[in-house]
């Protein structure tokens, strides 16, 4: 084992995992409060949220300079007060009732999360490769396990009636103090495994990754599985309330189920992986997402469709980790193609927010889930080329 990946610096990694996951969801679970205090409709709330999807796709986009200029270890933490930044402005929105606030909160919040995003996955992979070992979706199970915490304590918020910027420059403190402990003892696997920081990053080659049919499909199931997980962070405490009749607490605790099936998902994801393989655990992680958005979308039980949400959070769980690990397996450009796929994923986040609006406005939000059900089992489909790919490669 590197000399820099030691058990410590992994667990710093680890608990890195968790902030975005926990300042993610805690304005998730206050988008009724947020909505409220904006007085904003469906529409609205869909122009709003695009702040986050684009300031996301800022971030990925200049992540690779940033990290060849200051390596990962920086932008992780550069990104991950960003956050902090971001739920702060957020926070005065709802104070002064303001939506373009509200967009800027969204907008820094995303660009942080672009950042921290990409450097964290580039340093995953780097350890991943270091100590030869799957942890990827490890990692990504403290994400889901930043979201559950999160949950909890946006559903405890909601309970107590707590004011949202109070709930919001709480959080935003810990992050930021939380950040600034972990950060010196996480691990610079990425930049040992390259020499320099910079050496590896400077010039983005579109054109031959372009040629690899196998990475395009990796990109599409990504983006996919980018979107159901992105509809349900964005819109499922609305969707809950506005079109199942949920309570506003009932609402936010239905999201904490689908946080709670993300985390036992991505946790038991590599003994699965180990067993079938990435192409199969795909295939079977789609169709349990198909299935259970389809209960939510035509089913009119409350109970079934608050059940359905579990298996959503578990279908959707693994998309985004397997595809990390699978883009980077290359053993050269691997930081090249963890941006691709990462970049295909986050322009669901950027697409995603406003046309499911439109949609949600026009039609209610139930059927603006139908797209994201279509490009779902669209992935379950092309899961199984990838399967057949991957016994090839075997063979």
């Amino acid at each position: 084992m590197p000399a820099s990946v030691t058990r410590w610096s992994r667990c710093a990694l680890y608990l890195l995992f968790m902030l975005p996951g926990l300042t993610l969801a805690s304005w998730v679970t206050r988008t009724p409060a947020l909505r409220d205090g904006l007085q904003a409709s469906t529409e609205q709330m869909g122009m709003i949220l695009f702040g986050f999807s684009s300031g996301a796709m800022l971030g990925i986009l200049s992540a690779g300079r940033m990290i060849a200029r200051q390596g990962a270890n920086r932008v992780i933490r550069i990104g991950l007060l960003g956050l902090s930044a971001g739920l702060c402005v957020l926070a005065a929105s709802g104070e002064f009732a303001s939506a373009w606030c509200a967009f800027a909160g969204l907008l820094l919040f995303g660009l942080g999360m672009g950042w921290a995003d990409i450097a964290a996955n580039i340093e995953g992979g780097a350890v991943e490769r270091a100590i030869d070992a799957p942890i990827m979706t490890t990692l990504h199970g403290f994400f889901s396990l930043g979201t559950l915490a999160g949950a909890l304590l946006g559903m405890a918020m909601t309970a107590l009636q707590v004011p949202l910027g109070q709930h919001l420059l709480g959080v935003a403190a810990f992050s930021a103090l939380a950040t600034l402990v972990l950060i010196g003892h996480a691990p610079r696997a990425s930049e040992q495994a390259e020499g320099q920081p910079g050496e590896h990053h400077e010039g983005f080659a579109w054109k031959p990754l372009l040629k690899d049919r196998r990475l395009l499909l990796i990109c599409f199931v990504v983006l996919a599985m980018a979107l159901a997980e992105g509809a349900a962070n964005d819109w499922l405490p609305l969707l809950m309330i506005d079109g199942h009749g949920f309570a506003q607490t009932a609402g936010t605790l239905i999201y904490l189920v689908f946080t709670v099936g993300m985390t036992l998902g991505r946790f038991a994801g590599a003994p699965v992986i180990r067993r079938f393989g990435r192409a199969l655990t795909l295939r079977a992680s789609a169709l349990i997402g198909a299935l259970s958005l389809a209960l939510v979308v035509f089913c009119d039980v409350q109970w079934v469709a608050a059940a359905a949400v579990l298996l959503w959070g578990v279908g959707a769980s693994l998309g985004f980790p397997l595809a990390i690990s699978a883009a980077g397996e290359s053993a050269s450009h691997s930081d090249q193609r963890v941006r691709l796929a990462a970049t295909a994923g986050y322009l669901a986040f950027l697409v995603g927010p406003p046309l499911l609006g439109f949609i949600g406005e026009h039609h209610g939000l139930r059927l603006a889930m139908l797209p994201v059900l279509t490009l779902v089992a669209i992935a379950f489909v092309l899961a199984s080329s990838l399967q057949e790919r991957e016994r090839l490669q075997v063979a």
